[in-house]
């Protein structure tokens, strides 16, 4: 799950767009005659600023791994107090920022202002939903999993070996007090998928440190440093594996109560993405989605496997595979993704930089691929995409199934890298304002990436093959069916095993895909958010283009979105197109009778599902 996100924020040749973007201007005092008003909001807007420098540094003292991570090495090695007096301290904190950035009046700000204010009260607002109304701290380890990665110091140069060995024996020195402070935490009894969540974490934060951290360290040569390692590698390993084992042994009185109900999560996408569409709304949306990629799947297996059924089409496509593996695939790829940007001239890339391609480690392999970015404060650091093995406790045939094709893997590398994730921090990593480079939804950076997807496959990716096009469309069905499951499984009744249903038969996984994304939706409810910030991405697109000539924009559409920080989309959409904020999703143009094709029998959406 992705409470807290870094992000960053392009600046668009040195603030031009400076009321729009969010960049950062130095206050200036009031030109002579100026209006008492105008006046008034400057000093407001000077004052908010300042509540926004104010609110960052209490926030990396309340999360000081988050600070870390954004590069204030300060906090290096220290990690939040996870007791219930300190989460309601945080908790009572950010109702205290809440209140007084409510205090700042849209008459007493001016347009930049007022932006910045709803950006930071979203910021928030979201804080507060994963803290009080999810209930996730009482029951859910992806609440903790994130801030308790040590991957920072390990895979990051920001500083000497020796340094970070420093950084990270005071880690391992903090994590026993946490582990405990989380585990006192839990209520028991805990659903089912949640154990299984934390089992895999925790044993694997163990097997890690045992198996991976001394040959990291091995070739700093200074005694005490050593002895503090192998003193606090011995105990880490023995919390996180004594954290398992207590986890496996709940196994018995596990549940399936991992439902959030349709209140609260109306209330999370709100809170966190200021999303307002009724869910019957948002579900008639995310099967319009499924129904047009499934359309379009079937023609490119048409052509690519004739007389195959879907199902094998995307089987022949997966047999495809990356010479050397999916690592190996991956880094050959990246080259050829950031020529194609630049030869279509889609978006602009503001650095030299590249990312480096790694298998992900033990303790986080829950999902096949994600990227590790530096945050706002390093400077010329490398980021690491990593991609999780099958897991070897699978059958033989289930882990070769779950290496990818190599076009499901091209578009996979499109997501994380170029022009994905990896270009988004590109631009924000030369922004002005450091609010936006800190914060980030996670509808606008996973809704950014899954968008990115599709572009590139419509400005003609490897040739807009069929082969190509059953990649795009196998990774967009995946999030399609996950925008499904969350609204079915938090909402709708739906269970974990329909779920794995729905995503072996309407996303074409294989199974070890379908089990553990089926797992994903109920630990990480917010994971509909890659389609559903892709719709809003991609409905703004059209708004905004229309009387730019169209496609000709869409170079300049993409900069000015990249723009402003990582806001809820709707806060982007109003800043791009005037007016109030508001959410507002695309749906395909309808096809005509005779190419409309028939719903499938297997089909099981969220609201049918609840037998």
């Amino acid at each position: 799950m992705r409470q807290k996100h870094t992000v960053r924020v392009l600046a668009l040749t040195a603030c031009v767009a400076a009321a729009l973007a969010g960049c950062k201007q130095n206050a200036t005092a009031p030109a002579s005659g100026e209006a008492p008003a105008a006046t008034a909001a400057a000093n407001d807007d000077a004052a908010l600023d300042k509540a926004v420098d104010a609110f960052i540094d209490g926030y990396f003292q309340h999360n000081p791994v988050f600070a870390a991570s954004a590069g204030k090495h300060e906090y290096d090695g220290k990690l939040p107090d996870y007791s219930p007096e300190g989460l309601k301290a945080t908790t009572d904190w950010l109702h205290a920022q809440r209140d007084a950035f409510a205090k700042f009046g849209d008459d007493k700000l001016d347009e930049q202002g007022r932006f910045r204010r709803d950006y930071a009260l979203a910021v928030i607002d979201g804080n507060l939903f994963w803290l009080e109304d999810s209930g996730f701290a009482w029951k859910n380890p992806a609440f903790y999993t994130g801030d308790l990665s040590p991957s920072m110091y390990l895979t990051r140069p920001y500083a000497p070996l020796a340094t970070r060995m420093d950084a990270f024996i005071r880690y391992q020195e903090a994590l026993p007090k946490a582990v405990e402070q989380i585990k006192a935490n839990f209520k028991l009894p805990l659903p089912a998928s949640y154990i299984d969540l934390g089992v895999n974490s925790f044993g694997g934060y163990a097997s890690f440190f045992e198996s991976d951290v001394p040959k990291i360290f091995a070739e700093v040569k200074d005694d005490a440093l050593q002895a503090r390692l192998k003193a606090s590698n011995a105990a880490a390993i023995k919390a996180t594996q004594d954290m398992a084992d207590w986890l496996k042994a709940q196994k018995p009185q596990a549940t399936q109560d991992f439902a959030l109900g349709a209140e609260k999560f109306a209330k999370m996408l709100h809170a966190t993405e200021r999303v307002d569409i009724p869910l019957d709304q948002l579900k008639a949306a995310g099967e319009a989605d499924l129904a047009r990629n499934l359309a379009a799947m079937k023609a490119a297996c048409g052509q690519f496997a004739p007389g195959k059924t879907l199902q094998q089409c995307v089987e022949k496509e997966a047999a495809d595979k990356p010479q050397g593996g999916a690592v190996e695939g991956a880094r050959a790829q990246l080259a050829g993704l950031r020529q194609f940007i630049v030869d279509k001239d889609l978006v602009t890339i503001p650095g030299p930089e590249q990312a480096k391609v790694e298998e992900a480690p033990p303790f986080n392999r829950w999902n096949f691929a994600y990227i590790e970015i530096p945050g706002p404060y390093e400077k010329n650091l490398p980021s690491v995409y990593y991609i999780a093995p099958p897991d070897p406790t699978w059958p033989k045939a289930e882990q070769d199934a779950y290496v990818p094709g190599k076009s499901v893997l091209l578009f996979t590398s499109a997501h994380e890298v170029w022009p994905g994730h990896f270009l988004q921090f590109l631009h924000s990593n030369r922004a002005g304002w450091k609010f936006g480079q800190l914060f980030v939804g996670y509808a606008f950076a996973e809704g950014w990436a899954h968008y990115c997807e599709e572009m590139m496959f419509d400005a003609g990716l490897d040739g807009a093959t069929p082969e190509t096009h059953i990649g795009q469309l196998s990774e967009a069905l995946l999030r399609d069916v996950r925008f499904l499951s969350a609204i079915g499984m938090h909402t709708g009744g739906m269970t974990m095993a329909q779920s794995e249903k729905m995503f072996r038969e309407q996303g074409l996984q294989d199974p070890g895909n379908a089990r553990q994304q089926a797992a994903r939706g109920t630990y990480d409810p917010a994971y509909l958010n890659y389609t559903l910030g892709k719709l809003m991405i991609m409905q703004l697109r059209e708004d905004w283009t229309k009387d730019k000539g169209g496609r000709k924009a869409w170079k300049q559409f993409h900069d000015q979105f990249l723009s402003y920080g990582g806001p809820p989309i709707p806060l982007v959409r109003a800043q791009m197109l005037g007016g109030a904020p508001e959410a507002k999703l695309w749906t395909a143009p309808a096809p005509a009778a005779s190419e409309t094709p028939p719903a499938p029998s297997s089909m099981a959406t969220p609201a049918s599902s609840g037998g």
